[in-house]
Parts: C-alpha cells; structure tokens; sequence
C-alpha cells in the first residue's frame, strides 16, 4: 500500500497556545493529547530492532492478532542505521522506509495506534557497540536526530495523532536533566517546523525510570518502564550480566526488604503520578519479564503491575509480542503452549493482559 492510499488528513480547531512557544500562534492540537494519554495497550514489536539481527518488513497478522485479542497499540524500536548510508548520515533507504510505511499502514487498517521509535538514535543507544558520537553534547549529532525525526514528521504529516506518534529515542542514560531537556526541546521544534499537529513522546531518564520534569511544559507524553524489579524481569538475562541472583519470588526479598505491591506503587507509580498531576501524559513504553523467570512468578508480578497501570490510567507495551518476553513463541520451559496458527501461545499470560 502506497503512502497516499493512507494518510488522512485532519481539521485542526483553535487550542489553547503552548508554552514557549509565541502567542500569536496556536498550540498543536496533539497537546490535549500529550497531556492526557489514551489508555493504549499492545506490544513492542522487533522486526527492527537493531543491527545485526536482519532488517526485516513488518508482519500484518501481528496487527490483526492484536485487534483481535482486543489491543490497540504497538511500539516499533527501530535502529536508524537500518535505513541510513553508513558513509553519508544525510542519505536514506527508501526501500527500508517503505517498511515502515507498510507498518503504518497495518495500523491504520487494523485500528492499532503505531508509535514509532529510535531504539538507537544518532549518538545514543543502551545497546552494544556505542555510538561514535554524543547526542547530548555533539552538535553534529544533533543535526543528524533532528534529521531523521524531520524526515519522518515529512513523511507522515496528516496522519492523526490518534493513530500515530512519535517516541524520540530510547531510554536515555547517563545524560542530565538539563541536557536531555535541551535535546529534546531542540528536536520537538525541529517536528514542528514540519508538522505541528504530531504527537510526541518522551522516555524518562535513567532507561525510563526517572519522571522529566524539565519538559512538563512542551506538550509531550513521556514514557516510563515496567522492569521493576530486575531480579523479576531480567533473571538470567545475560545481556544483564548479573550472575548472582537467586530464583525469584514475588513478593521479592532483597535483603532485609520487601518488594511487593505496595513497593512498586511508592517507588515506580507514585513519581510519575506527581509528573502527570503536572498535565503531562503517561504511558509504560516498555514492560514484561525474561523467559528465564518460573511463569508463575511472573504472572503474578504481572498482575500487580497492571492493576496499578489501571488505576494510575495508563497504557502499556509489552516487550514483546513474539519472543522471549510475549505471549507468542517465548520458549519458556515451565508453560503448556496452545497451538495458535503455527505459533505456541501463552494462553494464561494473554488471558491476564486481556483482563486490563
């Protein structure tokens, strides 16, 4: 399907004027959104994620599956380098963006809100090896993230916020408040110029732990994440790196502590309610746990993480939808999988997610 078969356009009304930007012109009709963010629940999907696992196009029965069962978001974690010239940063694939195209369009079609994202930016990235520049402190690396997000912002302009949002990059670290906040404010002008209408999200900082209070004012949601605590979501992931932790429980002792539900609401919940009191939009960008953790454990974390998100008001994608961390083709040793259209599915881990 070709771009123009789906983009819409959309009639923006008089709203009120955003902060800092001049009152003589409107604030993007995405702010209510920003301030508000839709209950949207669904899954990461990982078809490009990162080099160099392959660049591969986006799969329709994902988006189908997931109306289906009744959700209606998927985040995409891409790598920029999947469709950006190694040898000219300025010069992009068309061939790979027309995949992301397509993904858009699945969302359209099966009425999935799409939120695409930089797993790995120009200049940043959690992931190995490190970028050669710094997004936080490089100008050039600056450029080039206001370039790719530019080139997009071009690209799907018209398309309502409704179904379609922007996740700048992710999970920064290792960045102050200050600096993170500049970039992002750079950035976000730099999509306005071009589409003053999209709705743009944030990752909270400290790979998405901490509330960004430095940017309540710009009109964006921000996204925090759910793999608290790590003993729980990242057991014997070896990515962690972390060797020594014992078979978990939930409740989780950790020392001389409890973690449990009242735990996760004091220090995961509770922060970020006092940045959505401050009228800015939450959503749990990321959440789940490692196949490695015994089921029953995890779906009972699982449960008190949702219930929280429920009554917080906020959405959810889980990490991810086939694979180690989903409910399709997880390889987890201790579940009776249910055949589902040449996939194995965790029929008690959807059931539970289909409750919230």
């Amino acid at each position: 399907m070709k771009r123009r078969d789906f983009v819409k356009t959309v009639a923006v009304g008089a709203v009120a004027t955003l902060a800092g930007i001049p009152a003589a012109r409107s604030a993007p009709a995405a702010e209510p959104l920003a301030r508000r963010l839709p209950r949207w629940r669904g899954f990461n999907l990982l078809e490009k994620f990162m080099l160099p696992s392959g660049n591969k196009p986006f799969v329709e029965s994902d988006f189908e599956w997931m109306k289906e069962w009744g959700f209606d978001f998927v985040r995409l974690p891409m790598d920029y380098r999947l469709w950006t010239d190694k040898d000219d940063p300025y010069k992009l694939d068309e061939k790979t963006l027309k995949e992301i195209d397509q993904a858009v369009a699945f969302g359209e079609k099966h009425k999935v809100h799409v939120d695409v994202n930089l797993h790995r930016a120009p200049g940043y990235t959690v992931a190995q090896p490190a970028e050669k520049l710094n997004l936080w402190k490089d100008e050039e690396a600056q450029k080039q993230f206001d370039f790719q997000w530019s080139q997009f912002a071009r690209r799907y302009k018209g398309i309502p916020s409704s179904r379609l949002s922007f996740d700048l990059v992710n999970e920064p670290a290792g960045v102050s408040p200050e600096d993170y906040a500049k970039v992002v404010r750079r950035v976000v002008a730099a999509i306005r110029k071009v589409d003053p209408e999209r709705l743009i999200i944030a990752d909270g900082r400290q790979w998405g732990r901490e509330p960004v209070f430095e940017l309540a004012d710009l009109g964006i949601g921000q996204s925090t994440r759910g793999y608290e605590p790590m003993e729980i979501s990242h057991y014997k992931a070896s990515w962690v790196g972390r060797k020594d932790w014992p078979q978990p429980a939930w409740p989780l002792k950790r020392g001389g502590q409890t973690l449990d539900r009242d735990w996760l609401k004091r220090d995961r919940i509770d922060p970020w309610k006092k940045l959505a009191a401050a009228g800015v939009g939450v959503h749990v960008g990321e959440w789940g746990a490692f196949n490695q953790t015994p089921h029953d454990v995890v779906l009972r974390w699982m449960r008190d993480c949702l219930e929280l998100w429920k009554e917080a008001g906020w959405g959810w994608a889980l990490w991810n939808f086939r694979g180690s961390f989903g409910i399709l083709d997880s390889g987890r040793g201790d579940v009776a999988y249910e055949d589902f259209r040449g996939h194995k599915l965790d029929r008690k881990m959807l059931d539970l997610l289909r409750e919230f």
